[in-house]
């Protein structure tokens, strides 16, 4: 048996998503020969998991069906008494029973993180999912949240003590995600950045939550009152339901030819770099990985006023914000910022350095590693 702490990561599907994307970056980054890791998804898991540079990280799935299937806490139990984890760290609601299981599993050190709450109910008020929320609440030794709204809620609403709650921003590899040069990448359709006065732009899952609609009626709106429209580019990256509606929009207003919609790709950062502004659109946030990403790019943000996003976007020095939905407000900001190129190099620039001060890969990464370190210190 290995001296080396086991933590076990339970998350209800591992995907293209922040979460994910946070995990990939921690188990990166956290001392290898500190930790051990496994990641256990309730359900299964993608390809988005080679992403961990470590081969030693095993991905275990319970395959568990849609509905209330209590099979899955029996292979649940199974796996952690045979595995015998020091610590197990839940994500999210959905993955929140491992809990109960993990208590009654004996695992000594029980973590559960917030990272956003659930889609069906942003503001986090539905009384079934908070009764489970306070039911599992003194089995949970200790709690990681990615944003201070979401400490807020899990102290006002949910009843966590203050001394059981770290609060953690994600990091960025500023590195990876770093301003472009004086010239647009050279990507895209032939000619799409050919005459670009301003590259407007966003990037992740095309899902009901993130309202990418919004952006494109905005869009549409900005092209019909901009003086020089032909000069006004849209770039959404990512795939999902949203993907199609955004198209037809687009093609009804006969701007197919200003926009490109290319799904999932694998070179977001250099994509980011082809932006001049970056929009969120979204209707609930925890902290948005793709903000970061897009400070980091030196990007001005254009966010909705949801969840973390004040925390990341200060009105006036990194971007502005909006009202979910309100189209023709975002219209009116995008024109805004299409015609001042110094205000977006001034607040891109202040983005970079916010990301350079306060949100590092490494300084998450301790954060986390003093919350595992306290937790296997406690006694039981």
């Amino acid at each position: 048996m290995s001296a080396t702490p086991l933590l076990a990561h339970v998350v209800y599907h591992f995907g293209t998503g922040g979460l994910e994307n946070g995990l990939v970056n921690l188990i990166n980054r956290l001392p290898r020969e500190r930790f051990r890791h496994v990641v256990i998804s309730l359900t299964d898991h993608t390809e988005f998991r080679d992403r961990i540079e470590r081969h030693d990280v095993a991905f275990i799935d319970l395959h568990k069906p849609p509905g209330h299937s209590l099979g899955w806490h029996r292979q649940l139990y199974r796996l952690l008494r045979e595995l015998k984890p020091d610590l197990i760290h839940t994500r999210n609601l959905n993955a929140l029973e491992a809990q109960f299981v993990a208590a009654l599993a004996g695992v000594p050190a029980r973590l559960h993180g917030e990272h956003g709450r659930d889609v069906f109910d942003l503001q986090g008020k539905n009384w079934k999912y908070n009764l489970l929320r306070r039911a599992a609440r003194p089995l949970v030794r200790h709690y990681t949240c990615v944003s201070r709204d979401l400490a807020g809620w899990l102290r006002d609403t949910v009843g966590v003590a203050p001394a059981r709650l770290t609060q953690i921003y994600n990091g960025v590899d500023s590195d990876k995600f770093h301003p472009r040069g004086a010239a647009y990448p050279s990507l895209g359709p032939d000619g799409f950045f050919q005459g670009a006065a301003c590259v407007i732009g966003s990037l992740g899952r095309m899902v009901a939550v993130k309202d990418y609609p919004t952006l494109a009626r905005a869009f549409i709106r900005a092209c019909r009152q901009a003086d020089h429209p032909a000069g006004l580019r849209l770039l959404i990256v990512g795939d999902g339901p949203a993907r199609g509606e955004c198209l037809a929009l687009l093609d009804q207003a006969g701007l197919s030819g200003q926009a490109w919609l290319p799904g999932n790709r694998d070179d977001t950062a250099e994509l980011l770099r082809a932006l001049d502004v970056f929009v969120l659109p979204s209707l609930g946030e925890g902290i948005s990985n793709t903000i970061l990403e897009a400070m980091s790019t030196g990007l001005p943000v254009i966010a909705t006023a949801v969840g973390g996003n004040p925390e990341l976007v200060a009105r006036g020095d990194t971007g502005t914000l909006f009202t979910p939905g309100d189209d023709v407000a975002l219209a009116r900001t995008l024109l805004d910022y299409a015609a001042d190129l110094e205000r977006r190099a001034r607040e891109g620039a202040a983005a970079r350095l916010r990301i350079e001060r306060d949100f590092s890969l490494a300084r998450m990464a301790a954060a986390y590693q003093a919350v595992y370190e306290a937790a296997l210190a406690t006694p039981n």
